[in-house]
C-alpha cells in the first residue's frame, strides 16, 4: 500500500518530470490517476480534521477521568468496574473500527486509538486490584497487563501493541529479578503463577516473542525480544547458578564460577548460532543478522567488563559453604531447554559449514567467535576451581576486545559497513583512554592522549567516509 508521503513526494517529482521533459503530459496524467495525486489536498484536510477531533476527544476524556477521580470514593463498586469497563471496549472497539480503514492516516488514528485501549488495560487492572483489596506484587501487575496487551498485538499484528507488551513484561522480569535478589525466593514455600513465570521467563519468552517479530514481520519486535531473552537469562542466572550448587554440593565461590561462566557463555551461543530457517519454510523476513550483531555487542560488553585486573584479583577466595537444601530445581529446567537449543543450533552450523568446500568468510567468522565464546566459559571455572589466574584473565579479556575490535574494524571496510567499523573503533579508544586514566600518569600526558585519540579519529573517520563513497561507487 502506498504511503500518502509516498503519493505526495512522487507528484512533487511528477511536475519536475514534466518540466524537464522526462515524461509528457499523457505520461504525468496516468501517474495522477494511479497514484490519486487529486485526493491528496482531501486527505489533509481530513487528517487535520481527525487530529482535531482526536485532541478533543483527549480532553473530554480527561475531564470525564477528572470528573470521575474526584467522586471515586463515592461511586459503588459495581458503578465503578461498569465505567472501568465500558471505558476500555469503547476505546478499543472505536480504534478497531477506524484502524480496519484502507486511509493510511485513519490507521494512525485507530493505532493511536488501540494504543490507548492498551494503557487503558493497565490502568483497569490497577483500579480492579483497588477495588477489590487485591495485594499483588508490582511485578505481578505488569505481568499480567503484558500479556493483555500481547494477546491484542497477536490479534491485530501491530508493532506498537508487540512493542509495549514486550515492555511491559521486560519490566515485569526485572522487577522480579530485584524483588527475588531481597526475599531470596529459591527458598519457596508455595509456586505462584507469577514465579513459574519468572523463572522459566527465557524460554516463555522465546514462545510468546519470536513469532510475533515474524508475523509483524518487524525487525524492532524481534530486537526487543532477543534484548528481552538475554535479559531474562541473565536476570535468572542467579537462580540457575545455586540449582547447579544443589545438584553438586558447591560451595558460595564455586557458585560464583559457575554463575559467571553461563553469564559470560550462554547468551551469545544463542544469539550467535540463531538460524529462522528460511531454507525450509516460507519465512519473508530474516533476523539471523540482527541476532548476530546483537551476540556481538554483548561479547563486546563482556570483554570490556572483564579487562581490569582488579576484577580478577579481588575475586572472593572463601569457601563457605551455604545452605543448599531448600533451593528450588525447577527453574533448572529452563536451563537445561535452552542449552539443548543452543547445541542443536550449534550442532546445525557445523553441518552447514561442512558442505562449503572451501569454508567461506562467514563460516571462518563463525569458528572464531565459537572459540571466543569457549574461552569466555573457560576462564571464569578455571579461575575459581583449578588455580586463580588474575593476571591470565587480564590479559585473554584484553587480547579478545583487540581482537573483536579489529574484527569489526576489518569487516567494516571490507564491506563498507559504517556501524561494525565504529563501533570497532570505539572499544579500542575506550579501552586504550581507560589504560591512561588508570595508570599513574601526569594531567599534561593524559592532555597529549586525549589529543592524539581526537585528532587520530577524525583522520580516520574522514579517510573512512570517503573510502566508503569510494567503495559504493567504485567507477569513481
Amino acid at each position: 500500500m502506498t504511503t500518502d508521503k509516498f503519493r505526495s513526494q512522487l507528484r512533487q517529482e511528477a511536475e519536475v518530470w514534466r518540466t524537464e521533459g522526462i515524461i509528457n503530459d499523457s505520461q504525468h496524467e496516468q501517474l495522477a490517476q494511479r497514484y490519486q495525486f487529486n485526493a491528496l489536498d482531501t486527505s489533509s484536510r481530513n487528517l487535520f480534521v481527525m487530529v482535531l477531533i482526536g485532541l478533543g476527544c483527549i480532553l473530554v476524556g480527561l475531564g470525564i477521568i477528572t470528573f470521575v477521580a474526584s467522586n471515586w470514593q463515592e461511586l459503588s463498586k459495581p458503578f465503578k468496574v461498569l465505567l472501568l469497563l465500558s471505558l476500555f471496549v469503547s476505546v478499543n472497539t472505536t480504534g478497531f473500527y477506524i484502524w480496519r480503514k484502507s486511509r493510511e492516516s485513519n490507521q494512525r488514528i485507530g493505532n493511536g486509538l488501540l494504543l490507548l485501549g492498551a494503557l487503558i488495560l493497565g490502568a483497569n487492572i490497577a483500579l480492579m486490584g483497588q477495588i477489590y483489596h487485591v495485594d499483588n506484587q508490582f511485578y505481578e501487575l505488569m505481568f499480567a497487563w503484558g500479556i493483555g496487551v500481547l494477546v491484542m498485538a497477536y490479534s491485530l499484528r501491530l508493532t506498537t501493541l508487540s512493542l509495549l507488551a514486550i515492555l511491559l513484561i521486560w519490566i515485569g522480569q526485572w522487577g522480579f529479578a530485584i524483588n527475588s535478589s531481597f526475599d531470596s525466593p529459591w527458598l519457596y514455600q508455595k509456586l505462584t503463577w507469577s514465579s513459574v513465570l519468572g523463572e522459566h521467563m527465557p524460554i516463555i519468552a522465546c514462545i510468546m516473542f519470536v513469532p510475533l517479530a515474524y508475523l509483524c514481520k518487524s525487525r524492532w519486535i524481534f530486537a526487543l525480544s532477543a534484548i528481552a531473552i538475554v535479559s531474562a537469562l541473565m536476570g535468572n542466572v542467579y537462580f540457575y547458578s545455586y540449582g547447579i550448587g544443589r545438584l553438586f554440593n558447591l560451595s558460595t565461590l564455586q557458585i560464583l564460577g559457575w554463575a559467571i561462566a553461563l553469564f559470560f557463555a550462554l547468551p551469545p551461543i544463542l544469539l550467535w548460532s540463531y538460524d529462522d530457517f528460511r531454507e525450509n519454510r516460507a519465512i519473508s523476513k530474516s533476523f539471523r543478522a540482527i541476532s548476530q550483531n546483537l551476540a556481538l555487542i554483548y561479547l563486546a560488553g563482556v570483554f570490556y567488563s572483564f579487562s581490569f585486573y582488579s576484577l580478577w584479583n579481588n575475586w572472593a577466595r572463601e569457601s563457605s559453604q551455604t545452605d543448599l537444601s531448600k533451593v528450588n530445581l525447577f527453574p533448572l529446567i529452563s536451563l537445561l531447554a535452552l542449552i539443548i537449543i543452543g547445541v542443536w543450533q550449534w550442532v546445525r552450523l557445523g553441518q552447514k559449514m561442512t558442505r562449503h568446500r572451501p569454508l567461506r568468510s562467514q563460516d571462518l567468522i563463525t569458528i572464531v567467535v565459537g572459540l571466543l565464546i569457549g574461552i569466555t566459559a573457560l576462564i571464569p571455572l578455571w579461575h575459581t576451581f583449578v588455580a586463580p589466574i588474575p593476571e591470565l584473565a587480564t590479559f585473554a579479556f584484553n587480547a579478545m576486545l583487540f581482537l573483536l575490535s579489529i574484527g569489526l574494524m576489518r569487516e567494516g571496510l571490507t564491506h563498507g559497513q559504517r556501524g561494525a567499523f565504529w563501533f570497532g573503533l570505539l572499544l579500542l579508544i575506550c579501552r586504550i583512554l581507560n589504560w591512561f586514566f588508570l595508570a599513574n600518569t601526569g594531567l599534561l600526558l593524559k592532555s597529549l592522549v586525549f589529543v592524539l585519540c581526537g585528532v587520530g579519529v577524525i583522520a580516520i573517520g574522514l579517510w573512512f567516509e570517503k573510502y566508503v563513497r569510494t567503495f559504493g561507487n567504485p567507477t569513481n
